[in-house]
This record gives C-alpha cells, structure tokens and sequence, in this order.
C-alpha cells in the first residue's frame, strides 16, 4: 500500500509526485506513454512556456472564476520560478510576461521532474494503460495494463492528472472525465481551447489566398478582446489572438477584427490627403500590411483610387472595414489543433483547498481534466504546477 497513485505523467502528475517526495510520501506515477512529460516536450515549438509573469485568477476560464484562488495563492509564479531555477532552468521573458528557459529546450523542464523522482525514490512507469479505479475499504484498486500485461495496485489516495482530449497522438484521452462521471461528479461540457478557426463559404477562397500573412490586431466578442498577431491560414484564420479568443467563442457566434487597433485609418488617409491627395488608397494601405494583404482589400474597397477622391461614404466603408472587420467563423479545427480542452471535471464538486473530491475522500483531479482553463502563453502550466504542488500535501 502506497501513499499514492498517479495517472498521468505530465505536468500536474509530475509536479505532485517531486512535491509528495519532498515530504516523505511515497507515490507512484502511471503514465500512458513512453515517457513522461509528453506534452511539455512538444509545447512552445519543444521549448516549453513554462509560466507567465502575469498569471492569475483573472486569466482562467472556468465556471467558478473563483476556485483557482487558493491554488494560485499556496504555488504562486514566484514559486514556479523559484523552482526551476534551483535545478538550473533559468527563465527568460519573451513576450506578454511568457517565460521560457534559457536554453530553450523543454526536455529540460522534463528531466529536472525525472531527475527529482529517481533521487526522491518516486516510480513512474511508462506504457501503462489505465483501465479501472475502485474503491475499497481502505482505498482505492487500480487496474492497468503494462506492455500487454494486466496489473493491479493498490493505494490509499488516488491522483487523477490525465490530462484532457487534446492532444491524441501525445495520449490524450476521455479517461479522467470518465472516472469522475463513474464516481458521480458532475462535469462541465468539455470543447477544444486555444484552437484555430475556420472559414468556409464564399470568403474561404480570399482567406486560403493569404495564408502565411500575419498582422497586429485586437480580436473582440461580446465577452472579451486581445491585442496580438492573427496568421492567415489555408482554412481560415490562427496566431495568438486568434486562439486566445477561441476559447471565449462559441459555435454561431461571430467575432470582429480591429486591423488598426492603435491609429485611426480615417485619421491616416486624410493626413494624405491633405500631404499628396494623388496617392491611391493601396499606397496608404501597403505602408501599414504587406503588400499582399493590401492589394487583396480590392475585393472590399476601393484600393485603386486616389484619396483626395474617396467620397465621405467611401471613407466610413475603409473605416468599418479597418476597425470591425466581422467574421462568423464556421467552427474550430479541434482537438487535434487545440492546445487545451475547455471544461471538465466540475469545480463544484472539488475541494478549492485540496482539490479533493467532495464525494470520494481520497480521489483527487489537477491540471487539465479539471474545469480551469488558462490563457495561451505558459498560463495552463501555471496551473498544471499549482495543482501538482497543492495535491501532493493532501495525499
């Protein structure tokens, strides 16, 4: 009988097992892959935006926007990179407070957890597939299958840290939603986070032409806007502030565009009117987008005059088109693209303190099962991390 079973080797499973060590407790990590930290590896391009600078509360979705409070204030991002840094990971900040490691490599997050669980005595085993959780009189029963075997353990506690539906090919799975439901937790419908939208219909076609373009935009809904690059992609539209307001959009729903977010396009073309009233339209146009782009508003505007001759009607389209270019994308490219999942395992029927079960003393969900999901830029790991950590004193 151990302290502890995890399922799942990622992030949170990893973090509460170096944490349980660090207390004395002795847990064991069964994880579905060949390796464990999977994701961690392929995150940020394999360099792994392990924190942000900025993270809190406010940057996660969930249905109680106050459950991650006590998480956050037990493991805070000070802790996070105090952390690393102790096993000579060192931070440094990219953009919107998003903290990589200096070397750039996230097999390095990896081994500082695979490192800390050999000297800590923390087993993980590799290739395990989960297939049952029971409880008993004194815990808990887990069945699994190791390379093809069947096997059973058993434990006093049980941590789920399984992750979410994206993505399959890392392991992804419907296993820690399942469990809950099996013991009775209500879950939040689940949905792709963080996630590439798609456009069909009659402006696929202008859209699939300017793929690999990228500009600086502020991209709103009714419920919240952010100021980074959207890409044009072949099926539609990606880049940060794109799968930022993914997560906030909703099937039906349409979004809107500011491609100027910081200059008044009026103000620009008619500062040139009054400097050279014979320079066309996609003359001012090319001196903000890439030419591409700016030729391609020809289907839209009327690129080709000279501005002294844009009409006042002429001038309020280029102004409606600039700053609230809206769209209805037609769905989003899914778990196979998305960087999270959206929802999960209900916070009302966990612990905020502990992440503990209400209903089953001894059953715990961290990380990304759980219905808490963070911003793009290192914000998921923060909570992967806080967790982890907050798990690990409770097992």
């Amino acid at each position: 009988m151990i302290d502890a079973v995890i399922i799942g080797g990622g992030a949170c499973g990893l973090m509460c097992a170096v944490q349980a060590g660090f207390l004395g407790k002795e847990v064991l990590i069964l994880e579905k892959n060949e390796k464990p930290g999977a994701k961690i590896l392929i995150s940020g391009g394999g360099r792994c935006n392990y924190t942000n600078l900025y993270s809190g509360p406010q940057n996660f979705i969930s249905q109680n926007e106050h459950f991650s409070k006590s998480a956050f204030s037990q493991w805070t991002v000070e802790d996070t990179i105090s952390f690393f840094s102790s096993y000579g990971i060192e931070g440094q900040e990219k953009t919107l407070g998003q903290l990589f490691p200096v070397s750039n490599k996230a097999k390095d997050v990896v081994e500082v957890f695979t490192n800390l669980c050999r000297d800590l005595g923390q087993e993980i085993r590799c290739n395990c597939d989960v297939k049952s959780v029971e409880k008993t009189a004194d815990g808990f029963t887990v069945m699994y299958e190791q390379d093809g075997k069947a096997k059973q353990i058993k434990s006093s506690k049980v941590v789920i840290a399984s992750g979410g539906l994206p993505v399959q090919k890392m392991g992804a799975s419907d296993f820690g939603l399942k469990l809950a439901k099996q013991f009775g937790l209500r879950l939040v419908e689940t949905a792709p986070a963080l996630v590439p939208l798609s456009i069909t219909g009659k402006d696929a076609e202008w859209f699939a032409n300017l793929a690999g373009n990228s500009i600086f935009c502020r991209v709103s809904n009714h419920r919240i806007s952010f100021e980074e690059n959207i890409l044009f992609t072949h099926w539609g539209l990606s880049g940060p502030a794109i799968l930022q307001i993914s997560s906030y959009w909703r099937p039906g729903e349409s979004i809107s565009i500011d491609m100027l977010p910081h200059q008044a396009i009026s103000d620009l073309v008619e500062r040139e009117r009054k400097q050279n009233g014979t320079k066309t339209l996609l003359t001012v146009l090319s001196s903000l987008y890439t030419r591409k782009f700016a030729e391609s508003l020809a289907k839209y505007l009327p690129v080709n005059k000279n501005v002294a001759s844009l009409t006042r009607q002429e001038l309020d389209t280029i102004t409606a088109f600039i700053h609230d270019f809206r769209l209805k994308p037609a769905g989003d490219k899914g778990y196979e693209r998305a960087e999270v999942m959206r929802g999960g395992v209900a916070t009302d029927d966990l612990s905020s303190k502990t992440l503990e079960a209400k209903k089953i003393p001894g059953l715990f969900f961290g990380g990304e099962c759980v219905d808490v999901t963070g911003w793009l830029g290192g914000y998921n790991f923060q909570w992967a991390w806080a967790s982890g950590f907050v798990i690990a004193q409770h097992i």
